[in-house]
């Protein structure tokens, strides 16, 4: 278990461990926080409608809620198969990892795109370009990647052995921590060797549902007691064009791992053609009005929680600094009533008695403010 700071000087939170992969956006912090809106409802099923690296998934489901997780990418398909899906204690896999860990290097589709020489920086490269990773590495990743496909391994397996890959990588890589740019010169755990380690598994004690797809066409399909949703946010300067492919676009190098489809690349970071802007994208990343006048991404979170069967949703915002807030709290108003309000960076909560809109609604005009909104459906 770790220690969490509290909203409140003298109540000490916990939360489950989980793991992941760095990620913009990420609310481990905020786990905590999250399970004690959770817990302060009567909820037994969740919804995390937007999973991501799933560690908000990982979390609810080891506190004894039966988790549904639902994302767009493959990737997180794969890691909440990992940790939802899995039966078995995290031994079992001690072997395939092992044997994973034993192959020689070999040179593959994955070295010849995204394999840089440790001399001279990463920017002397054969094409002149930044890479994710050393040429050590993505030999492993090639011979390891194309082991996986040969096993035909069964589903779970498959997705611990991915899962496990990934979070290799992601320890050796020469990145920010996301893949639409490269540091200029290695870092250095990009030095160290891709070492292959078995993902902290439990055996799932509920029967948890994973889906990968739109959420508008899920929520209509299922019920449950409670929905978390953490949409994409894109950019919010209404001076730039819209963020329309942040997330298909910074992960895309991990859909790649998963899918080992060897796609078509563009750019001088080697993307996938799928996440360019004319064909990757989300209506919670587009800060465009619409016809109407109102933001897209207003619309739609109000349009997905008016669609959702369930009771309560807990529903993440982060603010940016662009007046957007004062129609958010319009669009939450009229989907039912406000409980708590918790806004994250000055640790107080607001409750539905206080007057909560004036003060989150001012806050929000700050950039780099997170809240969190738990809702009861009228």
């Amino acid at each position: 278990m770790t220690q969490a700071v509290s909203l409140f000087d003298d109540i000490a939170i916990e939360g489950p461990c989980t793991e992941g992969i760095k990620y913009a956006g990420s609310k481990l912090k905020l786990i905590p926080q999250i399970l004690r809106l959770a817990r302060s409802v009567n909820a037994r099923t969740v919804l995390d409608g937007f999973s991501g690296t799933t560690r908000v998934s990982q979390a609810l489901a080891k506190s004894g809620y039966r988790v549904l997780a639902n994302d767009v990418a493959a990737w997180s398909e794969v890691f909440a198969t990992c940790y939802l899906l899995n039966d078995k204690p995290a031994t079992r896999y001690a072997e395939l990892i092992a044997h994973l860990n034993s192959l020689p290097p070999a040179d593959g589709w994955f070295t010849e795109h995204y394999g840089g020489l440790p001399n001279g920086g990463a920017a002397a490269q054969v094409d002149g370009l930044k890479k994710p990773w050393q040429i050590h590495n993505t030999r492993r990743l090639d011979a390891i990647r194309e082991e996986i496909d040969r096993l035909r391994l069964p589903l779970v397996d498959r997705a611990v052995a991915l899962t496990s890959l990934i979070l290799a990588l992601d320890q050796v890589d020469s990145t920010l921590g996301h893949f639409v740019s490269y540091l200029q010169d290695w870092s250095p755990r990009s030095y160290n060797q891709l070492l292959l380690q078995v993902p902290r598994l439990s055996p799932a004690t509920e029967r948890h549902r994973v889906y990968r797809g739109d959420i508008f066409k899920l929520v209509p399909t299922i019920d449950v007691d409670l929905a978390y949703f953490d949409p994409p946010y894109g950019s919010n300067n209404d001076k730039m064009p819209p963020s329309r492919v942040r997330y298909a676009a910074y992960y895309h190098l991990w859909t790649t791992v998963c899918l080992n489809d060897k796609p078509e690349l563009f750019g001088k970071a080697g993307r996938r053609r799928d996440t360019s802007d004319t064909i990757a994208g989300s209506v919670f990343e587009d800060f465009r009005r619409n016809s109407n006048g109102r933001f897209v991404a207003v619309e739609s979170i109000e349009r997905l929680i008016r669609c959702t069967n369930a009771r309560w949703i807990i529903l993440s915002y982060s603010s940016g600094g662009r007046a957007t807030a004062d129609e958010l709290n319009s669009a939450l108003r009229s989907c039912g009533k406000l409980l708590q309000v918790l806004e994250l960076d000055h640790k107080k909560n607001v409750m539905a008695g206080m007057k909560w809109t004036n003060e989150w609604v001012k806050d929000s005009q700050q950039p780099n403010r997170e809240f969190l909104f738990l809702i009861e459906k009228t």
